[in-house]
């Protein structure tokens, strides 16, 4: 009994101390709920004074909320999104998320460059140095070569011999003409010969000894490695078919592609260096013969055929060879190939204006240097730009509309960084000016609406969807969401603010 009762007070204190430990911890979680909820000021600010335009849940940044707490879509909380982090002409981001990421930059500077380009290629035969053998009259093969497909043979190799009965009685006739020591029937009988197919030599030979000539011997006309053998021992041959393809092996093809960003490093008659993996240390010589009109749409390459003498024939079809273009020195502007990102209709890259802020800067890019990128217009020497993580950057950039706000143009992008707008801006200092759009009301409150706008081309703005501020909370006054309206507004510092607001079709 005893026992009994020591284990149920045990069991009891027990109990106690879970209870008292559970209301603790329940207390300690209120009240960090409620200093999280108490951050921010009922006007959407902190106690730091910095004013909170929303919140968002950094992993579906598109969707905003009006208030804070545990994000529906992720196990985290709300992130709030300052006013002094939006900007229309650039990206603010918290410099300890740039360290965590890891985002690297580097210097825009003027290096020398050119000197060379470098590119790949295989060697081919040359497809100029062909011949083709055909049969001059039809007959019958009696013996062909020892030769093969592949066989490499000497200039006047045998091919084959045919026996042709159409020539035996052909110079039976001419002999018996010749006999009789009528010159111009003797012409006449000889030429006939010739246009039978026999050739000058076969005539010849029948002249000098009275014999007839009826098998005729094909040689090789070129020395060469054979491509095609259409001849074999006893077969019938009619007049023009191919015996065999022979070719050449005085001088071969190098076929370099090379990337089309480097095509100008490429020129008819240039002379190039080349080495092959199969000779170490040994440099060929050659010369660009052809560009080829026609690119290779998979890799974005340019075929260009170099010519190479192979006295000794040791170039074989196939081999691998590194291929170089001499080229001048010069100085360019260049920077990093990974801090271009190219939209397909203009190419961007993100300026370092200070820390935490990133300037997108629309660039004109040039000739293309191994991993670096000649720059025509839009940076200077000195500025650093972002080249690891800049696809983030861009994606929070699309999200603000900064892209889409920011006119680029060619006077602007090319001042420096600490260059501030109404320094650049001839139009900073004049009377704001108004512009016109329509579109239709995605949100509206007193003191801000959400218009889906078509294109304003005095802003060089496409249709998007953005927030204007309202200069008067009566504007709204009667106009309600999905309405379709027409608006005017103006730029006033970052903000713009809508002079004018009134439902499309309405009499003022």
């Amino acid at each position: 009994m005893n026992s009994y009762l020591k284990t149920s007070l045990i069991a009891a204190i027990l109990l106690s101390l879970g209870a008292t430990a559970g209301y603790g911890v329940a207390t300690w979680r209120e009240e960090r709920g409620a200093s999280a909820s108490n951050r921010t000021s009922d006007g959407g600010a902190t106690p730091e004074g910095r004013k909170v335009l929303y919140w968002y849940d950094p992993m579906v940044p598109q969707q905003k909320f009006d208030k804070p707490g545990k994000s529906p879509f992720m196990d985290m909380q709300l992130v709030p999104k300052y006013a002094d982090e939006v900007s229309s002409t650039g990206v603010a981001v918290d410099p300890r998320v740039s360290q965590t990421l890891g985002w690297r930059t580097a210097t825009v500077s003027k290096q020398r460059v050119g000197g060379g380009v470098q590119a790949v290629g295989t060697v081919q035969l040359n497809e100029r140095d062909v011949a083709t053998v055909q049969a001059r009259a039809g007959g019958f093969v009696q013996r062909v070569g020892s030769i093969a497909p592949g066989d490499v043979v000497a200039q006047g190799a045998l091919i084959a011999e045919l026996l042709v009965p159409e020539w035996s009685a052909a110079q039976q006739e001419y002999l018996a003409v010749r006999s009789t020591g009528d010159a111009g029937l003797s012409a006449a009988a000889r030429q006939r010969l010739v246009l039978l197919g026999m050739p000058e030599a076969s005539v010849s030979q029948l002249e000098r000894s009275g014999q007839l000539q009826a098998v005729a011997a094909v040689h090789a006309p070129i020395a060469g490695v054979v491509q095609e053998l259409m001849v074999r021992q006893g077969m019938t041959v009619t007049q023009g078919m191919t015996l065999v393809r022979i070719n050449g092996l005085s001088t071969v093809w190098l076929e370099a592609a090379l990337a089309e960003v480097q095509a100008f490093a490429a020129k008819p008659g240039q002379s190039v260096e080349v080495q092959l993996s199969a000779f170490p240390g040994e440099t060929w010589q050659g010369r660009v013969t052809a560009i080829l009109p026609q690119a290779n749409a998979d890799t974005r390459t340019l075929k260009v055929r170099i010519e190479l003498p192979n006295p000794q024939g040791r170039l074989r079809a196939g081999m691998f060879a590194q291929v170089r273009f001499a080229g001048a020195e010069e100085e360019a502007l260049v920077v990093p190939g990974d801090a271009v990102i190219r939209t397909g209709q203009r190419a961007i890259v993100y300026v370092v204006t200070a820390p935490g802020r990133y300037q997108p800067v629309e660039v004109r890019v040039g000739r293309e240097f191994s991993d670096r990128l000649e720059v025509l217009q839009g940076l200077q020497a000195g500025q650093e730009v972002v080249t690891s993580g800049q696809f983030l950057i861009d994606s929070e950039a699309s999200m603000q509309g900064v892209l889409q706000r920011q006119a680029l143009p060619a006077s602007a992008v090319a001042a420096p960084a600490g260059m501030t707008a109404s320094a650049t801006s001839p139009a900073a200092s004049a009377s704001p000016t108004a512009h016109q759009g329509s579109g239709k009301v995605v949100e509206l409150s007193a003191a801000e609406v959400t218009l889906d706008h078509g294109a304003i081309a005095s802003m060089q703005w496409p249709a998007m969807q953005m927030s204007f501020k309202l200069a008067r909370p009566d504007l709204g006054r009667g106009i309600k969401t999905g309405d379709a309206v027409r608006f005017s507004f103006i730029q006033s510092g970052d903000a713009y603010v809508v002079q004018s607001l009134e439902r499309a079709g309405a009499t003022k």
